[in-house]
């Protein structure tokens, strides 16, 4: 089952077509408790089938916050280390890799971030700048995982390697979050071993691609969440990017006009121009 927010509204998706649903389901889903969201899926009355087309936003409410874990693949820690070498930041993050306290960092609010065909952004005092992949978890009020969906995690390289302490500024900024295309809603809905796919075009050359699965991801989404949820609570539901282990090179920084495109295996595409 997939639940699309759209232009036009809620829609969700099943074996029989894609349905008109209420305007506050996503908001109910993310506001339920454990072992809430059966009974709220069941009694959700289903619009006739419809079809056309409509502008996919992020398929989160507007006042549920998104956060995101680093350093969660082997990849992401030799990137970090990496461009923080010179100021010598390089050691946090190869022990943050080993540490049984992940990194957790806030990184929108649902109103801030663009779905797939939205518009993102580079800062413009940033001079090295990357697409992150990454798998985003919908965890409801009570702290259960109910969905997935496709998240970029949009970030200033130059910024974070200047100083570790720079981290809020290169992580969160006016287009730096892109969730979507959907929610796909169900635990089995993602394989242990899903492949994660980026594509950069430019002027309508690839730029650059890679991809990883989930088997690189060192620490489990229930870890994550957990940690998360440890001493903080979300009465409004909350969206965790788990981490990225696809990252271009030195050699690479995103520019305007660029197409990036994220694939993750049973969840769909997440497409997005840089404005």
């Amino acid at each position: 089952m997939r639940i699309y927010r759209t232009s036009g509204g809620n829609l969700i998706e099943d074996e029989t077509g894609c349905h008109a649903v209420s305007a506050d389901l996503l908001e109910r889903l993310f506001q339920s408790g454990k072992g809430e969201l059966t009974a709220i899926l069941a009694a959700e009355e289903r619009g006739e089938v419809i079809s056309g087309s409509a502008e996919l936003l992020a398929p989160v409410p507007l006042d549920t916050e998104i956060w995101a874990a680093g350093v969660t693949y082997l990849r992401s820690k030799s990137a970090r280390m990496e461009e923080s070498e010179e100021a010598g930041g390089d050691v946090f993050y190869d022990l943050v890799y080993e540490a049984d306290r992940p990194e957790l960092f806030f990184k929108s609010m649902g109103y801030r971030a663009v779905g797939t065909g939205g518009a993102i952004r580079v800062r413009k005092d940033s001079s090295w700048d990357v697409p992150e992949p990454e798998l985003t978890l919908a965890i409801n009020a009570g702290g259960e995982i109910f969905g997935f969906a496709v998240g970029n995690d949009v970030s200033s390289r130059s910024i974070e390697g200047e100083n570790p302490l720079y981290l809020p500024q290169a992580k969160v900024y006016t287009g730096s979050c892109a969730v979507g295309p959907h929610l796909t809603i169900g635990r089995e809905a993602l394989a242990d071993d899903a492949k994660i796919s980026l594509e950069i075009t430019r002027a309508g050359d690839l730029a650059f691609s890679g991809s990883t699965d989930l088997t690189q991801l060192k620490r489990s989404i229930d870890e994550l969440v957990e940690a998360l949820y440890r001493e903080l609570d979300f009465p409004k539901g909350a969206m965790l990017m788990t981490g990225t282990g696809v990252v271009p090179g030195t050699d690479f920084t995103l520019t305007a006009g660029d197409v990036v495109k994220i694939e993750i295996e049973g969840l769909g595409t997440l497409e997005n121009k840089v404005a």
